[in-house]
């Protein structure tokens, strides 16, 4: 046997920085293990998993668009039936066992930097919330806003069937679609689960003058780390929390089950450094 591996899969895939972030764990943690990236097609996944399955060095994978979704057809997922679909972002084997399990992290990352500005508390009420984008990650955040109180959670996205649809999955805890074109809802916790900002897209369109003075701005997008809308945020002396931050959370609970140890998170300060540069 080799160096045990694992990868960030996804087409596109250069930008990720899934490698520089679990290298940097595996150098600080000691541990004997590399972290790539690897570029496959949607027409390419059931054979990448085929043969990854048959690689005794292969530890698992994180899962890039767009195959969040498609991932679920090559893994073992348990899930509650009676919620939405959820996607996966780790494909992972347990010591001693060659079966693949899907995860989906992106819960936990995006939670992670919300507890403590909640004072670490999980369920209170705490008003409504917005969503801009349906894909994997603002479903992500569609299941764990009701976990912290937030209701109604409204959706926001480009696409309105895809935001009708989204709505419609989470109606149970009070999703509802707003049209892409009207100012955005009310809001106390305002995400941007879409592209909206990234380099090479255009910037967030809409305004904050409905936010709540006390509000949270969460960014998903993490290139750039500080984006035009988090800018606006700070100007207007609202709370905020940038993609890295998520980027990290997630990446942390994947580590752990890719490499069967808890990352080093004394250095989380050293790793965001090293992400900006």
């Amino acid at each position: 046997m080799g160096i045990p591996y694992a990868e960030v899969i996804g087409d596109p895939i250069a930008h990720s920085k899934s490698p520089a972030i679990h290298k940097f764990w595996l150098r600080k943690a000691g541990v004997d293990g590399d972290y790539r990236a690897c570029r496959v097609a949607a027409s390419e996944l059931a054979a990448y998993f085929s043969k990854r399955a048959l690689d005794p060095d292969w530890r698992g994978c994180n899962i890039a668009m767009p195959h969040k979704y498609a991932a679920l057809d090559h893994v073992h997922f348990h899930r509650d039936p009676s919620f939405p679909v959820e996607p996966v972002n780790t494909a992972f084997r347990r010591e001693g066992s060659d079966r693949i399990e899907g995860f989906n992290s992106d819960r936990n990352g995006f939670m992670e930097p919300l507890l403590p500005m909640h004072g670490g508390h999980a369920i209170r009420p705490r008003g409504p919330a917005v969503i801009v984008g349906a894909g994997g990650a603002a479903v992500a955040a569609a299941y764990m806003m009701p976990v912290m109180g937030y209701a109604p959670i409204w959706i926001v996205a480009r696409d309105p069937a895809k935001a009708a649809k989204m709505a419609e999955d989470f109606s149970g805890v009070g999703a509802v679609a707003a049209p892409f074109s009207d100012p955005l809802p009310e809001a106390r916790l305002l995400v941007n689960a879409s592209p909206l900002g990234m380099d090479g897209f255009p910037l967030f369109p809409f305004s904050l003058d409905r936010m709540s003075t006390d509000g949270i701005v969460y960014d998903m997008v993490y290139a750039p780390a500080e984006t035009a809308l988090l800018r606006e945020a700070r100007r207007r002396e609202l709370q905020v929390v940038d993609g890295l931050a998520m980027l990290i959370g997630q990446a942390a609970l994947a580590f752990e089950l890719l490499f069967r140890t808890p990352p080093p998170r004394a250095f989380d300060h050293e790793l965001r450094e090293t992400l900006v540069r």
